[in-house]
């Protein structure tokens, strides 16, 4: 009897231990640290002329509790993270190096997993981020808009002016 109850405990400690393996090595799907906001009928957008650095824009909408974690995390504990850039392509965060001030204000350093190949730099305070993407060539940035609004920008480093 006590032999029996070895075995079936082995069995069941030894079968929960592959279920968590299996567990563990499934991949989470991505969050999206923001996304699109649709955009308005155009008779109902205010005429805006651009810059003639700016290629693109539009206006995204952030993941607040993601944004918090990503500002309060330790870089090793967050899910998989991606940004949504134009025309539905996203591209997933590798952060390297977080920095959190006591002003409630976090600088996050990182690169893009592959095939992507570029980097970011984000500041976030409160509810907001501002940050830069270079991926290639493109450049991305993020501007406030006022009252928490953000607007995503594609900018072209050819015809930006010089500081």
């Amino acid at each position: 009897m006590h032999y029996l109850f070895r075995i079936v405990l082995l069995i069941v400690a030894f079968g929960s231990m592959a279920g968590q393996t299996a567990w563990a090595e499934e991949p989470s799907q991505p969050q999206s640290l923001w996304r699109a906001v649709p955009a308005p009928p155009l008779s109902a957008q205010p005429l805006k002329p651009l810059k003639p650095w700016v290629l693109r824009d539009q206006e995204i909408i952030l993941d607040l509790p993601l944004l918090h974690l990503i500002k309060e995390a330790v870089v090793k504990s967050l899910p998989r993270i991606t940004v949504e850039l134009f025309d539905n392509s996203y591209a997933e965060l590798n952060m390297s190096d977080t920095v959190s001030r006591m002003n409630d204000t976090s600088v996050i350093h990182g690169t893009f997993k592959p095939p992507i190949h570029g980097d970011f730099t984000f500041a976030i305070t409160g509810d907001l981020l501002i940050g830069t993407i270079q991926i290639g060539n493109r450049i991305y940035k993020t501007d406030h808009l006022g009252n928490g609004r953000l607007r995503l920008v594609e900018l072209d480093p050819d015809k930006m002016p010089r500081d």
